[in-house]
């Protein structure tokens, strides 16, 4: 059960002057990244500034069908389509069109080592590189503390590593290398995700985590290569085909399709999932060949629910994702699993719920979802989740920083001190109101959110427009007029409040539920959500948060008197 607060986690929204209509849309870097409709032009807007300026735009090589922005190397990859095939390409110093320096140059992946085209003074410029790959990409991701990019495959996940060669003391270059290939038997993956050696997998109904580890020294043996798929399928007793397939009743008639039932294996036991997995090294460097394992860590497949009201072309998961808090040292990242997070966790969602995990140390379901309704789409990050619909956008607290603060001290629930339990009820904060929700995307302290909808009548436009503008919007917030065209899209960048303001408004409603009810749970609650948001706050605190520090170190303790105070009554 999720319970609801009218708190005001939004404070304002600005509308972005894209000219034509968005298809795509990513962010990341403090920019927004939209691809048109007709997907061949990419256009760059400024989130950090009010009114959202544009950066630049520029032309892509063929129609762009998926787009992804790393914040390690500041690039962007895409998923192209020309003459029907598909395409992978990375665009790189893309910030250097703002300047009006239309140069481009297109290359191979790794050309640029031993090629001819810097020799001389260095030339400032927007590089597209073509990334090669066996089989048509079908999705992707990337590592945000390494930079290195995943990508996924109808039979195989490719990882590429991220290199930088420094040509003068402004001027980088990027370029990525081939290093491992994951084959896969019996999935298809539609969406992965990638972060500190952790790798995900989803398709319809299934999620599978996996993990690249390091070989224990003691442990590596002559014996400890990793097999060829083809030798895997022989030390299994399964022909290719064979793999996955449930097996028919002898009396089954050809007209039924029987669904899997429901699956749930954590740790090792996810390992009997079926899914057959083997390690390809193509890197350069090949010492770590002997010394890398794949460590299943979770597996859930769901059995289609008829009874939620969704059809079966509805009942899909969506929204995967990985989740990385407080990680410490970031440096010893630069190599795929070999250093260990702090905090990792997992997400992902059915149309009616969503499902987030902890992975480090035990893993265990820490929180469930329940959506009023169908879902499209969730953003989940270290202090909220954002989910939209097809008419809301949704503000749900999370239970990272609880599980991270007892990663940090197993023994901090004492006498002398405490922390509110990972397993206490979720609520949610916001419930936002816009017209036709398509997509979500989140960096920082902005969200982006995409809306197409069918403009009936000028009156219904703004009577609707009122309604999504949240009470404490600033002037720059007011709804863009229907153009004489009467396109029935926009793009909106929704600021957040800070911690801090946020965290007095759940004090002043606390305040409120204690006046009212005195035996009301909703003050304890509120002042719980109030404790984790600080702890998350100060456990990774975002940039413009880190020079408030000291007031959330008061504040933090403030908010403990106010628990202890509550709880001796």
């Amino acid at each position: 059960m999720v319970q609801v607060y009218n708190c005001h986690p939004f404070a304002s929204q600005h509308i972005v002057p894209a000219e034509q209509e968005p298809g795509l849309v990513c962010c990341g870097g403090g920019a927004l990244f939209v691809v048109s409709a007709g997907g061949c032009k990419i256009e760059a807007y400024q989130m950090q500034e009010d009114q959202c300026p544009l950066i630049c735009r520029f032309s892509t090589m063929g129609t762009v069908h998926n787009i992804l922005h790393s914040k390690v190397g500041d690039y962007l990859v895409t998923i192209e389509e020309k003459n029907n095939a598909t395409y992978l390409r990375a665009y790189t110093n893309w910030r250097y069109q703002a300047a009006e320096k239309t140069r481009v140059g297109v290359r191979l992946l790794g050309h640029f080592l031993r090629g001819s085209s810097f020799r001389g003074a260095p030339k400032e410029q927007m590089e597209i590189i073509e990334i090669p790959l066996f089989e048509p990409p079908l999705c992707m991701a990337c590592c945000p503390l390494t930079g290195d990019l995943l990508v996924g495959c109808a039979k195989s996940l490719v990882v590429f590593s991220l290199k930088r060669q420094a040509l003068t003391e402004q001027l980088a270059m990027l370029d990525f290398e081939r290093v491992l290939i994951l084959h896969l038997r019996g999935w298809s993956p539609s969406k992965v995700a990638f972060c500190a050696g952790y790798i995900a997998m989803q398709t319809e109904l299934e999620v599978l985590v996996v993990k690249l580890q390091q070989l224990e020294k003691t442990c590596a043996t002559p014996d400890s290569n990793p097999l060829l798929p083809v030798d895997i399928m022989a030390a299994a007793g399964l022909a290719e085909d064979d793999v996955k397939k449930e097996p028919l009743t002898p009396h089954e008639p050809d007209d039924f399709f029987v669904f899997p039932k429901h699956v749930e294996l954590l740790g090792e036991n996810a390992r009997d999932c079926g899914v057959l997995m083997s390690l390809e090294w193509t890197g350069m460097e090949t010492e770590a060949r002997n010394k890398m394992e794949i460590t299943y860590v979770l597996y859930r497949r769901f059995a289609p629910d008829f009874f939620q009201g969704c059809s079966v072309e509805d009942t899909c998961l969506h929204s995967l994702q990985l989740q990385l808090m407080n990680t410490g040292n970031r440096e010893g990242f630069s190599d795929v699993g070999v250093s260990e997070p702090f905090c990792m966790f997992c997400f992902f969602s059915l149309p009616n719920a969503g499902y987030m995990y902890s992975l480090k140390n035990t893993v265990e379901l820490i929180s469930t979802y329940q959506y009023p309704e169908k879902s499209h789409q969730a953003v989940l990050c270290d202090r909220f989740l954002y989910v939209i619909t097809r008419n809301a956008l949704q503000c749900f607290s999370v239970r990272c920083s609880a599980v991270a603060a007892r990663a940090e001290d197993p023994y901090i629930d004492t006498t002398m001190k405490a922390c509110p339990p990972f397993t206490m009820e979720v609520c949610g904060l916001r419930i936002q109101l816009f017209i036709g929700l398509k997509s979500l995307c989140h960096d920082g302290n902005h969200i982006v959110l995409l809306t197409a909808a069918d403009v009936e009548s000028k009156e219904e436009t703004e009577r609707t427009a009122r309604k999504s503008v949240p009470r404490k919007t600033s002037i720059t917030s007011k709804p863009k007029e229907p153009n004489d065209s009467g396109h029935g899209w926009n793009l909106y960048v929704i600021n957040t409040v800070s911690t801090l303001q946020l965290y007095r408004e759940m004090v002043e409603y606390s305040k409120r539920y204690e006046q009212t009810n005195p035996l009301s749970q909703s003050c304890i609650h509120l002042l719980s959500e109030a404790h984790l948001l600080l702890r998350a706050a100060l456990l990774s605190p975002s940039r413009s948060e880190a020079a408030d520090r000291v007031q959330l170190q008061e504040a933090f303790q403030e908010n403990c008197a106010q628990l202890g105070d509550c709880f001796s009554r």
